[in-house]
């Protein structure tokens, strides 16, 4: 085995850079067939989420495969190899395995513990094996993460270390003290895109209890889709689909945005924002106190606070914001952000909080195969078509409370980060997550998953070793079976009188000493060969035995030719 991963993520690159080295559908079909291509390279696979992108290769040359890769990823990233260098990480053999392992546990996720990446690893296997990419190292590897993760998550309480990105994205919005099913109550959502990420965002939100969804996609038949998946869930949430010619009308309508799509460009700009909370604005509202309880309508369950939350309100001018922000950077290696949401008002009440930290709890209630199927069958070439922005009137005075929350979960982003400006605009988005869970409580139960994960690597390290050996073995015991053959035939020319009964007595008799004879050598050797260190053993035998090469060589491509194993262990919410 000679696995290597090079990429990068949200721990060794800023968002900034992950949004420009994010790979669009097409551009992970053409990394995998240059990958092939390489020298380096016989087989690929490519994990790409909103805050990773691996690739991963069996490779005969460590050196000119991390060069190879490296520019590889450069090149279809669209960022330039120099700037790209020196976030990327590299990982060979067992650590590469355990750095999959622990990416499916979801100990390595921006959200430690969520459950989405096994969806998003058995995506990546899919696609290699579609496109005759993914070997018998990279199914075994991926095969085997999907299992350790399922493991980590039924065996430990791993999920509760941490939430899937679409309820902690809630929980930002609602607030540290205020409960999500408080605050969601009554409200009326706009799902921007209907992906699989785009489907889990909806199936959380009816589950949390927002009374109507309004799905938006550049595909009118996918939104439809979603929306009747919704609609039969049993949570009772209504839900209808619109075009996505509509989402500007319906921003002035909803209460809460969630938009995940594939757009290499903004889907909402500031503009489009502040058009949508400026409209039906009164000049002077009055001072109002809100509701106890949530009630319906576009204000309702929202918190207020006093507006004037900008850099410039609290007496900094950019260059002091600036200053701040560099120092940041130079102290933690990144920027920091004002908070786990980026909003003007900032008042949160209540304590508690109804929604367990379990990610997939979100999802009950709602046929799962049907949305598992919904947002595979939409991810496939969708891309969400770019709006321009259009001039709208400035907001003559700002409003008591969060006219408008917005979660964006895509990578690139698709709403503009300058609308956290905007009076009454509360927006969480990736960066703003990354800020928020860093600071997160870890659990005990993290320690367990560690000590599976490095169990199961060295049991996939053994098995790999072992199965190196496999066909020097298999190769071995034909030769003898030949050397038999020779030697029954040699026996029926010097004695022919033997008659059937007596030649099969013969030849099993010769065979079971062969068989006992290579018996013991033949265990042992893979017991020896699934150690570290004991890939030269099954050299050593070929060099005892004087084996053809090339019948071992057929041995492999035989074995890696048999039907895989299709485990699948469905799509982690």
């Amino acid at each position: 085995m000679s696995l290597l991963v090079v990429g990068l993520s949200h721990r060794s690159a800023p968002v900034s850079v992950l949004e420009r080295a994010s790979l669009s559908a097409d551009a992970k079909v053409k990394l995998l067939h240059d990958t092939l291509a390489a020298e380096p390279a016989t087989e690929a696979a490519v994990l790409a989420t909103c805050n990773r992108i691996e690739l991963y290769a069996d490779v005969d040359k460590f050196h000119a495969g991390v060069a190879e890769l490296s520019t590889l990823l450069a090149q279809h990233s669209g960022v330039a190899l120099e700037e790209l260098t020196p976030y990327l990480y590299v990982h060979y053999e067992d650590r590469a395995v355990h750095h999959l392992f622990s990416v499916a546990c979801g100990l390595d996720s921006m959200v430690v513990g969520e459950g989405q990446i096994l969806g998003q690893i058995k995506d990546a296997l899919a696609l290699g094996q579609e496109l005759h990419t993914a070997g018998r190292l990279i199914n075994d590897l991926f095969q085997q993460a999907l299992r350790v993760g399922k493991r980590a998550h039924s065996e430990t309480g791993i999920d509760r270390a941490g939430q899937s990105l679409v309820t902690f994205g809630l929980e930002q919005l609602a607030g540290a003290r205020v409960p999500v099913g408080e605050w969601a109550a009554g409200k009326r959502a706009l799902v921007i895109g209907a992906g699989s990420m785009s489907s889990l965002a909806a199936a959380t939100l009816a589950r949390v209890g927002v009374a109507e969804i309004v799905v938006a996609n550049r595909t009118a038949e996918r939104a439809e889709r979603l929306a009747e998946i919704l609609v039969a869930s049993g949570t009772g949430v209504r839900a209808s689909a619109i075009a996505m010619a509509g989402v500007a009308e319906e921003l002035t309508r909803v209460d809460v945005v969630v938009s995940c799509t594939g757009a290499t460009g903004l889907v909402l700009t500031d503009d489009d924002v502040l058009a949508a909370v400026s409209w039906g604005a009164a000049p002077d509202p009055a001072p109002q106190t809100p509701p106890a309880t949530a009630g319906r309508g576009p204000q309702a369950g929202l918190t207020s606070a006093p507006a004037g939350g900008s850099p410039a309100a609290a007496g900094l001018d950019s260059a002091d914001v600036v200053a701040r922000l560099a120092a940041a950077a130079m102290t933690h290696g990144r920027l920091a952000d004002a908070g786990a949401a980026r909003t003007m008002p900032a008042a949160v009440e209540a304590d508690g909080c109804p929604v367990g930290p379990d990610g997939r709890a979100a999802l009950t209630g709602v046929d799962a195969n049907s949305l598992e199927l919904h947002g595979t069958w939409a991810d496939q070439g969708e891309a969400a078509a770019q709006r321009q922005p259009r001039r709208s009137t400035r907001m003559h005075a700002d409003g008591p409370t969060a006219r408008l929350a917005l979660l964006d979960l895509a990578m690139p982003r698709d709403i503009d980060a300058a609308v956290h400006r905007i009076p009454g605009v509360r927006l969480v988005d990736i960066e703003s997550l990354a800020e928020a869970s860093a600071d997160a409580p870890m659990a005990a139960d993290v320690d367990a998953v560690r000590a599976i994960v490095a169990e199961e690597v060295a049991a996939f390290g053994a098995a790999q070793r072992a199965a190196h050996i496999t066909p020097t073995v298999v190769a071995l015991r034909a030769m003898a079976a030949e050397v038999v053959a020779m030697e029954v035939a040699r026996l029926d020319g010097r004695v022919p009188d033997l008659d059937e009964r007596q030649r099969a007595e013969v030849t099993q008799t010769v065979r079971r000493v062969v068989d006992k004879l290579l018996h013991a050598p033949t265990v042992r050797v893979k017991q020896l060969a699934s150690e570290p260190g004991g890939a030269g053993y099954a050299e050593a035998l070929r060099e005892l035995f004087d084996l053809d090469p090339q019948t071992v060589a057929s041995v492999s491509r035989a074995d890696a030719a048999e039907p895989l194993n299709d485990d699948d262990p469905g799509r982690a919410s």
